[in-house]
């Protein structure tokens, strides 16, 4: 796959085709279904020949694992560079929520292809929770620890369950975007989130 990767980089630039193919992927999966829908589906839609998108992905499978890759880079990269402007674990912590919620509340097609497609296929649920969902737990993890050396978070509980329990509840709100007949901005959950996984459910 690297390979493949390193040739769609070099001729991404000059013709912006790589980009287009994943763009036109993403629309064609969240319509029929990733299971549903074939590599000419996709050249339809990006405008390209059936033979084009297979100099830049060896198949449809490589098209949907280079959509999370892509995606989940960039916004690892983003992340990353957000918290680092940032000083408070409480701070850090609301700019995780609302990054996710807002980041897939723009992009409906994309959330579908995350929340739903993605899920369909114990293979690729088993390629990303041993790579880039581990690097997305792994940040969160960092900021939980870091407010537990400042004493902001409570020292005794284990950061890696907390962080999976912060990413459960997001994971979960987008989902239930996604599947809801119900047209709401999926970035307004993001205080309820953070209230109570900050402050729990109990009366102060």
């Amino acid at each position: 796959m690297a390979s493949v990767r390193r040739a769609a980089q070099s001729k991404e630039k000059p013709n912006g085709k790589y980009e287009a193919i994943l763009r036109a992927a993403i629309k064609v999966f969240a319509r029929s279904g990733f299971f549903n829908s074939k590599v000419a589906d996709v050249a339809r839609e990006a405008g390209v020949a059936d033979g084009t998108v297979y100099l830049y992905f060896k198949n449809k499978d490589d098209i949907l694992v280079s959509i999370f890759n892509d995606h989940m880079n960039e916004a690892l990269a983003n992340g990353r560079k957000s918290l680092a402007e940032l000083d408070e674990p409480v701070e850090k912590i609301k700019r995780i929520v609302l990054a996710h919620l807002d980041g897939l509340g723009r992009e409906r097609d994309l959330a579908i292809v995350f929340q739903v497609e993605l899920r369909s296929s114990t293979k690729f649920m088993e390629q990303f929770s041993a790579t880039k969902v581990t690097e997305y737990l792994e940040l969160i993890r960092g900021v939980i620890e870091e407010g537990q050396r400042r004493g902001v978070f409570r020292r005794g509980l284990n950061s890696q369950v907390v962080a999976k329990v912060l990413f459960g509840a997001l994971d979960e709100m987008a989902t239930n975007w996604v599947l809801s007949r119900k047209r709401y901005s999926l970035a307004s959950t993001a205080d309820t989130v953070i209230d109570v996984f900050l402050n729990g459910i109990g009366e102060a």
